[in-house]
């Protein structure tokens, strides 16, 4: 018997695949700030995001689930072209990458809501995945309060 149903399976890889975008593209918005303490911000993200694909791919390879391996998508790839793009042409950089933060952390809680909300999960994958959101709405709170600041 599988662990979960195809569709559950592909949304978790997708998640796998979205929290990998979110870590290239924290490191791709550092590489544009000036300010120290955003570009510590920034990065210690990367590094979070990066502990999010170890862990769920860790705990649903235990678990027997085939996890499919990405450098991350095509529209993740969109994305930090257009953080590129934004920071070269940005006359104030640093709310303008917040800005791009918030959009991508507000991104992510709804995945998590979906995936959460719709999906049946065993409890320890369901336990890593609040856990994560969590975490997510937090920086989210920290980037708005950030750009309040700006």
């Amino acid at each position: 018997m599988a662990l979960f149903d195809k569709k559950t399976e592909q949304k978790l890889n997708d998640l796998i695949e979205k929290a990998y975008d979110a870590e290239k593209g924290y490191k791709a918005v550092a590489d544009h700030v000036d300010n120290p303490r955003l570009k510590t911000f920034f990065l210690d993200k990367a590094r979070v995001r990066s502990g999010y694909v170890n862990e769920l791919t860790g705990t649903l390879r235990t678990s027997g689930m085939d996890i499919t391996e990405n450098d991350g998508s095509f529209s993740g790839s969109l994305h930090r072209a257009w953080i590129d793009t934004k920071a070269f042409f940005s006359i104030d950089n640093d709310e303008s990458m917040l800005e791009e933060v918030k959009t991508g952390e507000k991104n992510a809680i709804e995945d998590y809501n979906d995936i959460l909300d719709h999906y049946d999960l065993n409890p320890t994958v369901r336990a890593i995945l609040l856990k994560q959101k969590t975490e997510i709405q937090a920086s989210y709170n920290k980037a708005d309060y950030l750009e309040g600041i700006q």
